[in-house]
């Protein structure tokens, strides 16, 4: 096996990419597992906190997978895997620029999925529980002894073989524990969008909403228009129930055309 060193910061993903072809002719697997922490609570977190983790860990992503895309297209092989993390999966508290990349890196891995699979370009994401120099400045060395980094490559190497087909999919791996994640989706309410649509009407049958007994397993967007087909053939919905009351608050609403600023005192 033969190795060459490559010092840009993976925010120039470009000359990355240019060293692995410059010295082997090709490139047919990216692994995106660059990162650095800047653990701080959101009220204290800076700007430039915030910045310096997006940058490296979904910026970088980017530029690299980018830069490897013509070459994968071209010779119909490519495999990425794109390191996300539990804190992306769940949230982790000191952590939101951390999370934010992390589970950002989770629809950036299963849209280039859907983009790649014609060009047999497979795309993965792995949620590794493993010793790092940035693990081991949270977890104590006896844990650390348990989950080397190296526990974290025989699923890398399956899923960037040829004979792999896996794809747009996540895993949980590390210390010799490997599982498939998958979203889940409450059975959930379906209403009537007309006038009767009300906060009330959602509050009256709140318990619809998170009652997980017979759970869906969504993979895209088709999953929810079903849904809205559903919801033109009912009929209009119970109107005999409470209004939620706004008085005296204000709602800032991003995107909203203008940029709105409301101050209301009416019901809903």
């Amino acid at each position: 096996m033969t190795a060459v060193a490559n010092y840009d910061s993976v925010e120039n993903g470009e000359k990355i990419i240019e060293t692995a072809i410059a010295n082997f002719g090709r490139i047919d697997v990216l692994v995106n597992n660059a990162g650095i922490l800047r653990d701080i609570t959101f009220k204290n977190m800076k700007d430039q906190d915030w910045d310096s983790v997006i940058n490296v860990h979904l910026q970088g992503a980017y530029k690299c997978t980018k830069a490897a895309w013509p070459h994968f297209k071209r010779q119909k092989y490519g495999r990425i895997i794109n390191t996300t993390s539990a804190a992306g999966l769940f949230g982790s508290f000191g952590q939101c620029n951390y999370s934010a990349a992390k589970l950002a890196l989770v629809g950036f891995t299963q849209t280039i999925a859907k983009e790649g699979v014609k060009y047999n370009v497979l795309s993965n994401a792995i949620a590794p529980i493993a010793a790092s120099r940035m693990t081991e400045t949270i977890w104590a060395p006896e844990m650390l002894a348990n989950i080397a980094p190296g526990w974290v490559v025989p699923l890398v190497a399956v899923l960037v073989h040829s004979s792999s087909s896996e794809t747009g999919s996540i895993f949980e791996v590390g210390g010799g524990h490997i599982a498939k994640l998958r979203w889940e989706r409450a059975k959930g309410l379906v209403l009537k969008p007309d006038d009767t649509y009300t906060p009330g009407a959602i509050l009256q049958e709140w318990s619809k909403i998170s009652d997980f007994s017979e759970p869906e397993h969504p993979n895209g967007i088709a999953d929810m228009m079903e849904k809205l087909k559903e919801a033109m053939t009912l009929d209009s919905n119970d109107t005999s129930v409470e209004t939620l009351d706004f008085t005296g608050r204000v709602a800032l609403v991003t995107g909203g055309g203008a940029g709105y600023v409301l101050k209301d005192s009416s019901t809903l």
